[in-house]
């Protein structure tokens, strides 16, 4: 039922840097006449939501409130990145159950709580 989500940053530049090196990938940096934000890549064809950095005085980052969980083949690549990029661990690899997987959670470089999902 996930449309769209949006992480709260209080520096654009670092953000994309960090979430860049964590996951490999690159984000689109956007102006919206003052409005930053950093898309996420996304297929139009792909499963799951898709969703942006922002920076905007209303947006504040936080470890308290949602909890946005990305897609991951494993989730120790991705964490093992996490501290040269900027962030911190916040929970390493955990299995959840046989039927579901394993978590992981980190803060980002702007202070978000941020989790990670797999199924090995």
């Amino acid at each position: 039922m996930i449309a769209w989500f949006e992480i709260p940053v209080n520096d654009m530049k670092r953000a994309i840097a960090f979430y860049e090196k964590v996951f490999k990938i690159e984000i689109k940096e956007v102006d919206f006449g003052g409005l930053l934000m950093g898309w996420f890549p996304h297929s139009e064809n792909a499963n799951g939501a898709s969703g942006t950095l922002i920076k905007q005085e209303s947006y504040v980052p936080s470890q308290e409130g949602t909890l946005v969980y990305f897609m991951s083949d494993d989730v120790s690549i991705e964490l093992g990145r996490v501290e040269a990029a900027g962030g911190k661990l916040y929970l390493e690899k955990t299995k959840i159950s046989d039927e579901h997987g394993f978590m992981g959670v980190f803060i980002d470089s702007e202070g978000n709580r941020i989790a990670l999902h797999s199924n090995q």
